[in-house]
């Protein structure tokens, strides 16, 4: 296996993180694939051409959608198959509320551990996310942007947090907030406030930028609800 079999060449993508096992890597360029929208809600995901792909034996990607389906992002098994799980609209609100409660401790702690190659690394990142923005190529940017946010929270080194919070992302309508109007023009600007803290080490301000980011995403899936409770399965954060 190498790191551009998974992606994880990309400059302060995935591969700066720290993983014990290929069964995490894999789990997280699957994660990183279901929030984006490349693998679809409800599509099947089918074991031995994600091996292919990964040019990996079918052993690591088994265990890792084991992985994500204890944190509830495919349902299925290997006998009946494997499928991306579909949104469910009523889990959105108090979603929201722990997504705000724990990824505000995940800043604070960030803030705390930071350094410069970490701030490098998010810059580059969230210039990335701006890039496909201007570009219009909505798929690419919420795949850099679960990057980005990824890559923040690790530097808190809150492992179980970091866990929870992405259980949370799974049950998350990443897919219809981004794809509304200019929710991505309007992330660029809350990635740099979010940015501009964390280059002054103003864990309060950081924190409160990072709720206004989450709270502004919710108030486009409020303002679209008919959208999300007709959410097709199939539909691609």
């Amino acid at each position: 296996m190498t790191h551009d079999a998974l992606g994880l060449g990309r400059i302060g993508a995935t591969a700066m993180m720290e993983y014990r096992t290929k069964e995490e890597q894999v789990a997280d360029y699957l994660r990183e694939g279901i929030i984006s929208g490349k693998y679809p809600r409800g599509s099947r995901l089918k074991q031995a051409e994600i091996a292919e792909q990964l040019r990996l034996s079918i052993t690591p990607v088994r265990e890792a959608l084991k992985l994500l389906a204890a944190e509830g992002y495919v349902d299925g098994d290997s006998y009946k198959g494997t499928r991306v799980t579909t949104f469910d609209p009523a889990a959105s609100a108090e979603t929201l509320n722990l997504r705000m409660i724990l990824e505000s401790q995940l800043v604070r702690a960030a803030v705390d551990n930071m350094t410069a190659s970490d701030l490098r690394a998010i810059k580059e990142l969230a210039d990335e996310f701006e890039a496909a923005i201007l570009a219009g190529d909505r798929g690419v940017a919420r795949g850099v942007n679960y990057r980005l946010h990824r890559r923040l929270y690790d530097v808190a080194k809150l492992p179980q947090t970091l866990h929870f919070v992405q259980i949370l992302w799974a049950k998350y309508p990443f897919d219809v907030i981004n794809a509304e109007g200019n929710r991505g023009e309007h992330a660029v600007e809350e990635h740099k406030e979010i940015l501009t803290a964390l280059v002054n080490g103003d864990a309060t301000t950081a924190m409160l930028a990072m709720r206004r980011h989450i709270e502004s995403g919710w108030e486009v899936l409020k303002a679209d609800s008919a959208k999300v409770t007709s959410v097709p399965v199939g539909v691609g954060s």
